[in-house]
């Protein structure tokens, strides 16, 4: 009796809680390149490589509440100009998007789905950096909040924060 509608206080029905599901997670494309080995793996005096890392996300929508999110991880270590090691990784999943209100569809796609992505992306750059011989790397936690504002900044031609 306490679960009918007038007993939990809101009077009416109960709205289905807002659900993302993963229904796949895969690996779209990947690339590890150690242009330079053996020569790259010997020890060097000084300091460390300068690595870069590129974060891209995209997404499609493959049906009413399915879209198909694609994580792109790209980055290289280079040490005195030398290129030591690359990395191009695109992961992908499939999400089903349950009881999302259509305003907070378009975030909950580019942010949430990449968030949940990411651990596997990340894992599998690591694997290949130590497959390549070096030390694995494990890139620091993205903010996808920042990087989804940046891009619809970028979309909507708004001068970035530090701009006058």
């Amino acid at each position: 009796m306490a679960d009918s509608p007038a007993a939990n206080g809101n009077g009416g029905a109960q709205q289905a809680a807002p659900t993302i599901n993963a229904l796949a997670q895969y690996v779209k494309d990947l690339s590890f390149e150690n242009p330079n080995a053996p020569r790259s793996l010997q020890p060097k005096e000084g300091q460390g490589p300068q690595i870069n890392i590129q974060v891209n996300v995209n997404a499609s929508q493959l049906a009413e509440t399915d879209f198909e999110v694609e994580l792109t991880l790209e980055g290289d270590a280079k040490m005195d100009g030398e290129v030591l090691f690359a990395f191009d990784v695109k992961y992908a999943g499939i999400f089903r998007m349950l009881n999302i209100p259509d305003d907070q569809m378009h975030p909950a796609v580019m942010i949430e789905c990449p968030r949940l992505l990411f651990p596997f992306a990340r894992q599998i750059v690591a694997e290949a950096v130590r497959n390549g011989g070096f030390p694995p790397l494990y890139i620091d936690p993205i903010d996808f909040v920042g990087l989804y504002r940046q891009k619809m900044m970028e979309q909507q031609g708004a001068p970035g924060p530090l701009a006058s």
